[in-house]
């Protein structure tokens, strides 16, 4: 799978990659120099999120399959999306209410997924990852990718996590946050902290050993362990507020302007702010609706939010549900375009 070659790959870096290498850098500095930024302003990237590029980028999804076949979006191909997001949301939806800290496991899972797949793209399409060759290479590329964000917090902040977790699943039940203690026990984490060091080493050796240029892989070898450092020193909430706008979502992104052919043929003239407005028009109206749809869960959640953080874990409930149909549409593309082949 290659990139369209008319997009010149220096506009592609400058829209899709060079934004979350810069701010990852910016935020992982005054950790590095012993500087702290207090809790509550941790949580202001994923509050931002909403309407910069975490929420709006699965906003597209109706528009996102058809154009990927090189179609334009009908009125079946919307309401099959839609439909989509009614059955598989809101069925995960009933799920939160019936099963939270089983939910929370599952959001954690599939989260790891749809990064890692994220990210396996973009080394795909836009760097032109060779060293990438066989499908294992391409399960444990996603699964080290995905593993970034979703483990290494757990490993480095045990605390933070389960603070996090709690917020989440208090919103339906207080007494299920007991059913996940095992994950926060040292010697589960040590095991995982053993296995997934095992899986980065070997997934990075192998992809050395088969690959033809050596850009492409010094580049996946250099953004996996500078992620590592960054969710190894950052507080997750601030470190994934960050990643989720401008490294994930804006990824993501990137390869819906290059299936779509007006976005398109503005990044060919080197004209990204005009290719990225064309998706935020795109994406307005179901963002408004998503903030609508999450103003509504506040009153169906038994305990409802007060403070900060609490409103924030409701905003990722809200993100839980609508990812799980999200990934079904980007497992589409990745088919389409041919990730997994």
């Amino acid at each position: 799978m290659r990139r369209r070659s008319t997009v010149e790959p220096a506009v592609l870096y400058r829209v899709a990659l060079v934004p979350g290498w810069v701010t990852s850098l910016a935020v992982i500095a005054p950790f590095l120099a012993g500087v702290s930024i207090p809790s509550a302003l941790q949580y202001a990237p994923l509050v931002v999120s909403a309407v910069l590029l975490g929420l709006p980028h699965g906003a597209v999804d109706h528009l996102a399959v058809a154009r990927t076949r090189g179609e334009r979006p009908d009125w079946r191909a919307i309401v099959r999306v839609f439909a989509l997001y009614g059955v598989v949301g809101g069925a995960y939806a009933v799920a939160w209410f019936l099963a939270p800290a089983a939910a929370f496991v599952l959001f954690i899972a599939v989260t790891w997924f749809h990064w890692g797949q994220g990210d396996l793209y973009a080394l795909l399409a836009l760097a032109d990852a060779d060293h990438l060759r066989s499908l294992p290479q391409r399960i444990g590329t996603v699964l080290v990718r995905g593993g970034l964000p979703m483990l290494v917090p757990l490993l480095a902040f045990p605390e933070w996590y389960r603070r996090v977790a709690t917020d989440l699943v208090s919103l339906f039940a207080p007494d299920a946050v007991a059913a996940l203690g095992w994950a926060f026990r040292a010697d589960v984490r040590t095991a995982l902290a053993v296995a997934y060091g095992a899986l980065v080493m070997v997934t990075l050796a192998v992809g050395f050993a088969r690959a033809d240029a050596r850009q492409p892989w010094l580049l996946d070898a250099g953004e996996t362990l500078g992620l590592l450092a960054y969710f190894a020193l950052v507080p997750p909430v601030l470190a994934i507020g960050v990643y989720f706008c401008l490294w994930h979502s804006l990824r993501h992104v990137a390869r819906l302007l290059l299936v779509d052919d007006d976005a398109t043929a503005a990044l060919e003239n080197r004209d990204p702010t005009a290719a990225l407005a064309g998706f935020a028009r795109d994406a307005a109206p179901l963002t408004v609706a998503s903030i609508a749809l999450l103003g509504g869960l506040y009153f169906l959640v038994p305990n409802p939010p007060g403070s900060v953080p609490e409103w924030v874990a409701l905003y990722l409930v809200f993100i839980a549900v609508v990812t799980l149909p999200h990934v079904v549409v980007v497992s589409i593309m990745d088919r389409e375009q041919g990730v997994w082949t």
